[in-house]
Order: C-alpha cells, then sequence, then structure tokens
C-alpha cells in the first residue's frame, strides 16, 4: 500500500512545487519595474506620460487576456497552456530587456499576457486537483507571489548598480525564475490527463458567470479590492512625503504594507477553513482596509498602524478572492470561466483607480478628497465581498 502510494504523493508533491514556482512568476516581473524606471526613462528618452502608459501596460493586458484564457485551455488543456504561458513569460522578459526598437513595449505586453494567464488558470487547477484544499493552497501562492514581489523591488536598485547593463538587468534578470518553473513543470506537458480541457471526464455545459449575480458579485469584488490594492501600491509614497515623511521612509512603508499582506496570505486559510462560509472574511476584509485608510485620512502620524491593517486586508481580500473563483464555480472549467471574468473587469478596474485619485489629487490640490472616495468605494467593495461570501454555487 504504501510502495502504491509513493509516486502518487511524489506526483502531488511536485504538482503543488511547481504551482509555487509560477506563483514566484506572477508579480517579480512588474514590481522590479518601478525602482528602477527613472533608469529606464532616461536609457530611453521617455516623457512621463508614455513612463506612466508603460507602468499601466500590464493590467491593461490583464483585462484583455483573462477572458481568452479558458478558451484556450479548452483547447490545449490546463497543463500545456501554463506551459505555453512560461514560454510566453520568458521571452517577453528578454523581449523587454534587449536594446531592440519597441522591444520594451512589446516585452511589457507579452508579460502582462503571460501573467493574466497565470491568474485565470492557477485557480482552475486547485479547483481540479486540489478541491479539498482550495484556501490553503491559494493562500500558500498568494503568499509566494507577495514575497517574491517584495524581494524583487527591493534588489532592483542594487543589481542595476552591479553592472553596465544598468536597469536592462535588473529587469532581465528575472527570466531565471521562468526557466526554474518551466524545467519543473515540463514533466506536466508530457502526462497531460484526457478530456477536451485536460481535466477528467466529458465536458458539461454549466451557467455562464457572465449571466449569473453571483459572478457578478465576485467580479466587482475583486475588481474593487484589486483598485485600492494599486492606489495604495501607486501613492502611498506620494501621499505620506505630502505629510513630511521622507522618500525613503515611504518606501520602507510600502515595504511594511505588502509584508502585512504577506502575513494575511499565510493566515487567511486557517480563518477560512473554521467558518461554514466566507461572509465574516468579507466584512473582515473590507473593515481592517477601511479602518486603514480611514486612518490616513484622519490621523496621518500613526500612518505605520494604518498601513498594517490595510496590509492585512488586502492579504485577506486577494487569498479570498482566488478561493472564491474555485469555491463559486461547479467545477474547473467554471472556475476558469468565472476567474477570467473576474480578472478581466477587475483589472480594468485597477487600471483606472491610480488615474482616478490621481485626477482627484489634482483636481483637490490635497489627498482628502481622494481619500474619503476610497473609503466609500471600500464600503461598497465590502458590500459586495459579503454577498459573495454566501455559501453558494453559480450553477
Amino acid at each position: 500500500m504504501t510502495a502504491t502510494l509513493a509516486p502518487v504523493r511524489a506526483r502531488t508533491g511536485l504538482l503543488v512545487v511547481g504551482i509555487l514556482l509560477i506563483a514566484t512568476n506572477l508579480r517579480a516581473a512588474l514590481t522590479s519595474v518601478g525602482p528602477v524606471l527613472d533608469d529606464v526613462r532616461a536609457d530611453l528618452g521617455l516623457t512621463a506620460t508614455a513612463a506612466g502608459v508603460l507602468t499601466a501596460l500590464p493590467l491593461l493586458a490583464f483585462a484583455g487576456f483573462s477572458p481568452v484564457a479558458p478558451l484556450v485551455a479548452r483547447r490545449l488543456g490546463l497543463e500545456r497552456t501554463l506551459g505555453l504561458g512560461l514560454a510566453v513569460l520568458a521571452a517577453g522578459i528578454v523581449l523587454r530587456s534587449v536594446p531592440v526598437a519597441g522591444g520594451i513595449w512589446a516585452g511589457t505586453v507579452a508579460i502582462g499576457a503571460a501573467i493574466a494567464f497565470f491568474n485565470v488558470l492557477l485557480p482552475s487547477l486547485v479547483k481540479r486537483d486540489f478541491p479539498d484544499r482550495v484556501a490553503q493552497l491559494s493562500g500558500g501562492y498568494s503568499a509566494t507571489q507577495s514575497i517574491v514581489a517584495a524581494i524583487a523591488s527591493g534588489v532592483a536598485v542594487p543589481i542595476a548598480g552591479q553592472s553596465t547593463a544598468g536597469w536592462r538587468i535588473a529587469l532581465g534578470c528575472w527570466v531565471g525564475l521562468t526557466v526554474v518553473a518551466a524545467a519543473v513543470w515540463l514533466p506536466r506537458l508530457r502526462t497531460r490527463p484526457a478530456g477536451p480541457d485536460g481535466g477528467a471526464g466529458a465536458t458539461v455545459a454549466h451557467r455562464s458567470p457572465w449571466r449569473s449575480p453571483i459572478g457578478w458579485q465576485v467580479t466587482l469584488f475583486m475588481g474593487l479590492q484589486s483598485l485600492v490594492f494599486y492606489v495604495m501600491v501607486a501613492w502611498l509614497p506620494s501621499i505620506e512625503q505630502d505629510h513630511g515623511v521622507s522618500a525613503t521612509t515611504a518606501g520602507w512603508h510600502l515595504f511594511v504594507y505588502l509584508i502585512a499582506a504577506v502575513v494575511a496570505n499565510l493566515a487567511a486559510p486557517h480563518l477560512m477553513r473554521r467558518l461554514p462560509d466566507q461572509r465574516f472574511v468579507a466584512l473582515l476584509c473590507a473593515a481592517v482596509i477601511l479602518l486603514g485608510v480611514g486612518g490616513l485620512l484622519l490621523a496621518p502620524g500613526l500612518s505605520v498602524v494604518w498601513l498594517v491593517s490595510a496590509g492585512l486586508g488586502a492579504g485577506l481580500s486577494l487569498v479570498l478572492c482566488l478561493s472564491l473563483f474555485s469555491l463559486r464555480a461547479v467545477d474547473h472549467r467554471q472556475a476558469a470561466a468565472l476567474s477570467g471574468m473576474a480578472q478581466s473587469i477587475g483589472y480594468l478596474l485597477a487600471a483606472c483607480g491610480p488615474v482616478l485619485i490621481g485626477a482627484l489629487r489634482d483636481a483637490s490640490g490635497s489627498w482628502t478628497l481622494p481619500l474619503a472616495t476610497m473609503c466609500a468605494l471600500i464600503a461598497v467593495m465590502g458590500g459586495f465581498a459579503v454577498l459573495a461570501g454566501r455559501d453558494r454555487v453559480i450553477g
């Protein structure tokens, strides 16, 4: 019996390792850009507007390519589609980093497209192969991506300073993570499960999430929590500097925000496992994020306290969203469709968030109106989160 189970456990363990290695590639190629963006602008002669477009391109690619991912997975299978995503990501990282005309733009789009596929299909894979451990694996790979993202943003400048290639090597070195993930994932390409989409059994028609109230509740929760997160990442240093915090300290405070999110990523599965549904966790997410952003508005001098609160809420909400893609679906095919819908609309909202908040800052001349608007959006997010947290499926 033990001899029979050993190969199965080995394959399961290797699959978990493969998922976590893919997770290391979900954000590093993106968070490494900001710290060296001034070097990129100076080298390529980009205007501030062009640099803004460059940083928004991945989010727009997420929105554009997310609905495509389930369609490709139905034709190629989940394993092969994820393998294709790793190949596209590696090509995009290299293309973005080499001195080729237009390479940085084409490479950035390719990176965004590949990560969009991972964002959509990893919840589907977890639903199919680990239906009883959705929250645990979602929390595990969320924490993995957050930790590597924080490291990538922290080491970008030191890496750039160690080579004459500067920012190109700082951005290009992350192809190494992609190669490692591809090497571990390679055996999965040779052992594709039977079925038209890489899963077992015949295709069964299910209700489209686009025609489901639950689908839209999950989608709007996903979109609003993403908007809040990317607004915080984009504008937090500026908010703090306007209140007299140095640029270096503001950067470390952003790191605190991201690390608090990692702690919540790891804690969320244990909290969710003890509850009959996800409504309490959904309400808790909104409450601690609202406390953090409201604190920045009313008592900015205690910013570290508020950032820990907002970061914990961001980490909880991310794991909850990823889990809902699976928990609200009947099977992994429907999970992929819901994930594609939610991330397409969600990242479109997220791309608009920093622009909207920046425009409100310019129009009002202070951060009072932007932060008050954020608080209102968080309250709306909480409403959709509680609705999405009810124990039911799309059907």
